[in-house]
């Protein structure tokens, strides 16, 4: 009999975006994969699909059916394994099947970026800090994917059978490779941008923790310096319209391209010269990832996530306000050797730590030594 697991979210497109890999991976080695999130995504490699109507807040009244479909189903698959992301869906899926782990079912629980953290507010604090640390008594193995995380649930002793450190979710390097000048000219020109201009890049949802405008407001401190300089925002959200308001009241409306949600990162991050990030919270950043594999620099403010991935002055650096983002800005629109120089760094270190076959390889360690203490050595197929 197959064995199998039930991969659990807030939403199906958290696992399309960050865990095709490992879903894929389970898939080869026999295992039958479902997976229950909100949403209606078609995804490849699962087996059944389920739609969860799961919020976000913990305070929402549907979550309490989500936490019924959830029960349901641990009891009618009769799971081996739940593997659950995001906090929620962590919640739910590890309430769920505390009643089970006696007898044999495992869970994992994946922290892509706790809600409390050195300068979070304090509500998140009063909040999600002890869901967190009770929600641990009924988790096999905690992954955390930044130091900060990790010291964090160490420090305060989580009762998890046992916590770990991974380099994130990974990326593709090859999907994300660095082109030549003329490449990227021929690029500038299918999108209507001058070959000379200085292009920087943001892709993020627009929300108050992104904090797009941030960058906004950096970018209207060089406008004189550096009129060719456009900042390229990628992404929807609650934020858009204050931040297209924000560059019109400051004069730079037209050297910020918005350009909605896009599927075509890849091609964006090719054309461009600088990788920016605003962020005020952050767990470890795939699309700081993203942009390091495209062979791009970081110029980012400070949390954890960005302080794990920016190494200041070998790749990029970490800013701590509007005036320090410009400088450094104009610095590289400044000196192309020096743009290139740190973008051949960002993606050393992605292949280094984070590429996507790394860390799978990180994980593969981790689910075979918890799948193991099922009973018996696990054979695993090797792709």
């Amino acid at each position: 009999m197959k064995k199998k697991i039930l991969f659990c979210a807030t939403v199906d497109y958290h696992f399309s975006l960050f865990h095709l890999p490992f879903i894929k991976w389970f898939k080869e080695q026999g295992w039958e994969v479902h997976v229950a999130a909100a949403g209606s995504l078609k995804l490849p490699y699962v087996d059944y699909q389920f739609h969860l109507p799961i919020q976000r807040s913990p305070l929402k009244k549907d979550n309490i059916a989500a936490y019924k479909k959830i029960n349901a189903l641990i009891e009618k698959y009769q799971y081996d394994f739940i593997d659950s992301h995001t906090p929620m869906g962590g919640i739910l899926g590890r309430l769920a099947a505390r009643n089970r782990r006696n007898k044999g079912l495992k869970v994992i629980y994946t922290a892509h970026g706790f809600h409390f953290c050195n300068g979070a507010p304090l509500l998140n604090w009063l909040v999600y800090y002890p869901i967190e640390k009770i929600m641990a008594h009924f988790t096999d193995l905690l992954i955390t994917i930044n130091h900060e995380d990790y010291s964090l649930a160490m420090k305060h002793k989580f009762k998890a059978k046992e916590i770990a450190l991974i380099h994130g979710v990974g990326v593709n390097p090859d999907r994300f490779t660095p082109v030549t000048k003329i490449q990227k000219g021929i690029l500038r020109e299918k999108h209507h941008y001058h070959r000379d201009a200085f292009l920087m890049f943001y892709g993020a949802e627009f929300n108050r923790n992104k904090n797009q405008s941030f960058l906004i407001k950096a970018l209207a401190h060089i406008k004189e310096q550096q009129p060719e300089a456009r900042l390229i925002l990628a992404g929807e959200g609650p934020e858009l319209n204050h931040c297209k308001e924000l560059a019109e009241s400051l004069g730079i409306r037209h050297m910020v391209d918005f350009l909605g949600f896009r599927k075509d990162i890849d091609l964006l991050l090719q054309m461009c010269d600088l990788v920016v990030a605003s962020s005020l919270r952050e767990g470890l950043p795939v699309n700081i990832m993203e942009g390091m594999a495209a062979g791009l620099p970081i110029v980012a403010v400070p949390n954890r996530g960005h302080g794990e991935l920016v190494c200041s002055g070998r790749n990029g650096w970490i800013v701590k306000n509007v005036n320090e983002m410009a400088d450094k800005v104009k610095l590289l629109a400044a000196d192309e050797r020096l743009c290139k120089q740190l973008g051949a760094e960002s993606r050393e270190i992605i292949l280094e730590k984070y590429s996507v076959n790394k860390v799978l390889e990180e994980k593969r360690k981790l689910y075979k030594k918890v799948i193991n203490e099922m009973g018996g050595e696990v054979q695993w197929a090797v792709h």
